[in-house]
């Protein structure tokens, strides 16, 4: 059989942004490929620029044009940014998947929450493995992060081995799971690596995220000297962090109580997979007020502000168990996501004006990053010897950092790319080489669409300038048959002089129509364009916003 000609890589989603992670590697000469895809994730709409948007996930059509040559997706872990999209563009795919036990496991508990999920089997690879997909050799090899069982992916082909990190941080004390194994990826290192595909998210900050062993003792001390009721909120899928929290409830002799369906999921399936052993049992909401409030701690879903889920319900006194009173205290075991701080911000100053103790990682470290810092980025460099290293997983700041730093460690090429670039990383001179289609979908209720769809562009006008709708009757003569009916939605009332904007708008109907010539009033089309552009400028003049306008013209 011929030796291969290339060795690509391609970002479809993660590079530039953070979540919303897809990457492929291509194995093959120019004409014919065999495609591995590393990762399929979401990244999460903000209303104010995509109302409502839930989900925003990869556009993945160059994968559906080669799906007979796609021979795989391999998940390095399960935060939603790297599995969150599955459900939604597997069906497209329909291309095995692998992953290691607990991925597979809450993969497989998200879907039985779903109503009428498809069916998605997954492949179950032990933690350390490895795996023969296509022309591809996958090895699993396990790192450190804030959610159990990790895995950094050694690609290894006939051209060469690559090593692409996932989210990973070094931390020898980790409370759940292995450490990153330091051992494994200087072997790689002696071997040889061809490139190294590396997280960035942590690039512009010195020194070395602190071990979860630490935050576990800053949160047994805060619980221990609470008074009142005690909650913390937390990334549900935060495993490691839970052990502490209920390590800390026991020390502090409190019951936890799981408050949030996420949270719960979560639980059930980290007890399944025994990550979670030796754990006491946790209580249900509904046993949250049999408990004096010096016995009882509540782990609550929410520490991003959504305003559906469990702490934003009880800091609005919405909750129907669980509330808390003055005196209590409140742990932001968490960072804030950039984008949710105006919803963070609002619970914890509603918390606070109802006299609540709120605690952050401003004032103690009750959280911990689970990406590397600037020191164990030179430290995996140092230990692997890449021949090119290529940033991912972060914005543009970030990838030009951990460029930079790459550079000064001695890595003889460093490529960064955007969404889309194709990355010849071997035989020969690395470099990007070709644009594949790269791009965006919306989750927007259970439709998904394009970026650049009609409702969303539609919408975020409505939210910024509102609609006008106006409904016009004519006869075939072209004449009016009736008076107009306008109607305006989220456009004020009056204009600076206090004159009434609908009385305004009708007569620019009447008045557009009538100076209209009568063959073109005979075209319904020829009407409708006129009177929305007619009403849009008069409202830009009144009002200084160019509404969205709807004409409906009826021939009578």
């Amino acid at each position: 059989m011929a030796r291969p000609d290339e060795l690509v890589f391609a970002p479809l989603g993660g590079v530039g942004e953070i979540g919303m992670n897809l990457s492929i590697y291509g194995l093959g000469s120019h004409h014919q490929r065999s495609w591995l895809a590393v990762d399929l994730g979401v990244s999460f709409g903000d209303e104010e620029h995509l109302p409502g948007i839930d989900l925003i996930m990869p556009d993945i059509r160059f994968l559906e044009k080669e799906g007979k040559n796609l021979v795989g997706l391999v998940l390095t872990h399960a935060h939603e940014d790297h599995f969150g999209a599955i459900m939604d563009l597997w069906p497209k795919l329909k291309c095995p998947i692998y992953a290691t036990k607990f991925s597979a496991a809450l993969f497989e508990a998200k879907c039985a929450s779903e109503r009428n999920p498809p069916k998605i089997p997954v492949t179950v690879v032990p933690s350390g493995g490895r795996v023969d997909i296509g022309p591809f050799n996958v090895e699993f090899i396990p790192v450190a992060h804030s959610i159990p069982e990790s895995h950094a992916l050694a690609v290894h082909t006939e051209i060469g081995t690559v090593l692409h990190t996932g989210d990973w941080k070094i931390d020898p004390t980790p409370i759940i799971g292995q450490p990153t194994d330091e051992r494994r990826l200087r072997e790689l290192g002696d071997a040889g690596i061809v490139a190294l595909v590396g997280d960035s998210t942590n690039a512009v900050r010195d020194g070395r995220s602190p071990s979860e062993a630490e935050v576990a003792k800053t949160i047994t001390e805060l619980v221990k000297r609470a008074r009142g009721r005690v909650a913390v909120t937390t990334f549900a899928s935060n495993v490691a962090r839970m052990r502490a929290v209920a390590d800390a409830a026991r020390a502090a002799d409190r019951e936890v109580v799981v408050i949030g369906r996420a949270m719960e999921r979560v639980v059930q399936v980290a007890r399944e997979t025994g990550h979670l052993d030796g754990v006491q049992d946790f209580r249900g909401a509904d046993l949250y007020g049999h408990f004096p409030p010096d016995k009882v701690l509540a782990l609550c879903t929410g520490s991003q502000g959504e305003p559906r889920a469990a702490l934003a319900r009880i800091a609005n006194d919405d909750h129907p168990q669980v509330t808390l009173n003055k005196g209590d205290c409140v742990i932001f075991s968490s960072r804030t996501i950039p984008g949710n701080e105006k919803a963070v911000g609002s619970i914890v100053n509603g918390l606070i004006a109802q006299g609540i103790e709120v605690i952050t990682d401003r004032t103690h470290l009750v959280h911990v990053s689970g990406h590397p810092r600037r020191d164990e980025l030179r430290d995996i460099i140092a230990w692997t010897r890449p021949q090119l290293l290529i940033p991912v997983h972060g914005e543009a700041l970030h990838l030009f950092e951990h460029a930079k730093l790459a550079r000064a460690a001695g890595v003889p090429k460093v490529v960064t790319c955007r969404n889309g670039d194709l990355v010849k990383l071997g035989p020969g001179e690395p470099g990007i080489i070709a644009e594949l289609p790269a791009g965006r979908l919306y989750k927007d209720g259970t439709i998904l669409e394009d970026a650049k769809s009609r409702a969303v562009v539609e919408r975020r006008r409505m939210g910024f300038a509102g609609c006008a709708y106006v409904a016009v009757a004519m006869t075939e003569q072209g004449e009016l048959a009736d008076d107009p009916e306008v109607d305006l939605v989220g456009i004020p009332e009056k204009n600076t002089a206090g004159e009434e904007l609908d009385e305004i708008v009708f007569d620019v109907v009447v008045s557009t129509i009538e100076g209209l010539p009568r063959a073109r009033r005979r075209d319904p089309d020829a009407v409708s364009e006129s009177v929305r552009r007619a009403v849009r400028a008069t409202l830009n003049e009144q009002w200084g916003k160019k509404p969205l306008c709807l004409v409906h013209v009826l021939t009578v």
